[in-house]
């Protein structure tokens, strides 16, 4: 074995030791500036949403209703979807979360946060979203989303964290064809359980989604 080089394959004489530091310094970051957050939801959506669109005035209408029904509003902190539903938020009076990830282009954080922490490793960023939300509500968006959507199904179909409503929001044509392809495919051909499909729930306005929130936290499903 060379010297330097420990069992793990990690070269504690090189750059991978301090990036350990750096990384262990953003969970230290992270869980003391969000650590009262109690009733966090965070909210998934494309970056991409022009205000003035549907989409983003949907985001929006998201973010006020879940800030007046009393629970904090998390975003990647970024513009389209993120930085609707951080302006229903603001507009609402309520907390305002972002947590941003540095990369070399991307845009500055919007302008309607009232908690910002920016983060250069997306895993400690996902970490955040799960630890402080009671539940994801997801809007239309792209690759990211449906990435963050599917992590944390997945957590919650192995137990990895305790269950928490992940809601897919909006027009449910939109959601239409990827809740068919799971039961039509997946389910069908037993990749997936017919009751792990149900952790996904669909809720095509604010009101219903703030009523799944209120049936989860009195004990329903």
């Amino acid at each position: 074995m060379a010297e330097g080089i420990g069992f793990s394959g990690i070269d504690f004489s090189g750059k991978d030791a301090w990036r350990m530091f750096k990384i262990m310094s953003e969970f230290v970051e992270g869980f003391d500036e969000l650590q009262g957050i109690e009733r966090g939801v965070t909210v998934f959506g494309s970056a991409r949403s022009k205000p003035g669109t549907q989409d983003y005035e949907d985001a929006r209408a998201m973010g006020y209703a879940l800030a007046k029904a009393g629970y904090d509003v998390i975003t990647g902190g970024g513009p389209g979807d993120m930085e609707a539903a951080n302006r229903g938020a603001f507009e609402a009076e309520g907390r305002s979360v972002g947590l941003c990830i540095l990369l070399p282009r991307e845009e500055k954080p919007n302008p309607y946060l009232t908690h910002t922490i920016s983060f250069k490793y997306f895993f400690v960023r996902k970490v955040m979203f799960v630890k402080f939300a009671r539940a994801f509500v997801v809007m239309p968006g792209g690759f990211g989303t449906l990435d963050e959507l599917f992590e944390a199904v997945t957590l919650v179909q192995t137990k990895k964290i305790e269950p928490f409503p992940i809601i897919l929001a909006g027009d449910r044509a939109h959601w239409q064809g990827l809740l068919d392809w799971i039961q039509n495919s997946l389910v069908a051909r037993g990749k997936v359980g017919a009751q792990e499909a149900k952790i996904l729930q669909v809720a095509e306005t604010p009101e219903a989604v703030i009523e799944i929130l209120k049936k989860h936290q009195n004990g329903g499903t």
